[in-house]
């Protein structure tokens, strides 16, 4: 039974998953603007990104995490970590899975993690669109045996699907309180996080096998020109020179479509022309190395 909205409320919900259930996606979904980047490879989320979504009656703050994985570097080992450590500090834990799969080992590791909770878990069942509404119902029970959900909520990131009922669920856990954040306030990752993450999407995108996991974008300068210009110069840093060369591609052809498409979707979200440089450059086993990933920004949360 949902609890009705008396007043102002606030708080915090974390997303949290295997890789590849749709978290980022439900998010974008969820703040109505293209935060967090989405790609069909496994892995993607590498920081926690807080989103704020605000209404009239309440404030939600959103929790994207890394999903969970066997980590195979130090990297993974710190993806994991940021993703556990989240589930002590928020209102409401919204556990996605997919519609179209049976628990597996990533799910049955973090359900084991919920044992020593008191923070409520929601079961979000995602994909329901690549299933018949008849498949969910043994799915559903194959999870209330392994725990038991505060709420279980079939959704459609994709289309947009009873993603309403699963907001109205999350306000109903969060309790009264302020606003954390400005109305205007969508996310408190700085805009180089945003842009360069906008840019490893399209390596994502366009790469295979190791190298989009190899990869690295920090943005280096960001300058406001004449007629509503930004000239933004950024490097991609892969482990690898065999990597370097698959993302400058023959003739740079890679580079250009990479480069290309994200200034499209930083045109978007900035509303400004874009002029956009993009380097590339190798950092041997940068995934391995604490004083590497301190400098690419991967030990701030």
């Amino acid at each position: 039974m949902e609890k009705e909205i008396d007043s102002f409320k606030s708080g915090f919900a974390a997303l949290v998953g295997r890789t590849n259930v749709g978290k980022s996606t439900l998010l974008n979904r969820m703040i109505g603007r293209k935060i967090a980047i989405m790609s069909e490879k496994v892995q993607t989320t590498r920081n926690r990104i807080l989103c704020v979504l605000t209404g009239k009656e309440y404030q939600i703050i959103f929790l994207d995490t890394p999903g969970i994985h066997k980590p195979k570097h130090k990297l993974g080992e710190r993806l994991v970590q940021v993703a556990l450590n989240t589930l002590n500090e928020v209102d409401i834990v919204l556990f996605l899975v997919e519609a179209n799969q049976r628990p597996g080992p990533g799910d049955n590791y973090l359900i084991r993690q919920f044992a020593d909770l008191s923070t409520p878990v929601a079961l979000v069942i995602n994909k329901i669109d690549l299933v018949k509404r008849e498949e969910l119902l043994p799915l559903i029970e194959s999870y209330s045996r392994l725990y038991s959900f505060s709420e279980i909520i079939p959704v459609s990131a994709l289309s947009g699907e009873n993603t309403g009922h699963l907001l109205e669920v999350t306000i109903s856990y969060l309790p009264a309180g302020p606003k954390y954040y400005p109305d205007d306030m969508v996310t408190d990752r700085p805009e180089e996080f945003i842009l360069a993450e906008l840019i490893r999407e399209k390596v994502l995108s366009h790469t295979e096998q190791e190298v989009p996991h190899s990869v690295a974008v920090v943005i280096e300068e960001i300058q406001e020109r004449p007629n509503n210009v930004m000239a933004i110069r950024a490097v991609i840093y892969a482990e690898r020179e065999t990597q370097k060369g698959i993302l400058i591609g023959k003739g740079g052809q890679m580079l250009k479509k990479i480069g290309s498409q994200a200034r499209a979707d930083m045109e978007k979200l900035l509303g400004s022309k874009i002029y956009l440089e993009i380097r590339v450059k190798t950092k041997p086993d940068w995934r391995n190395k604490e004083a590497q990933l301190k400098n690419l920004g991967y030990y701030e949360t």
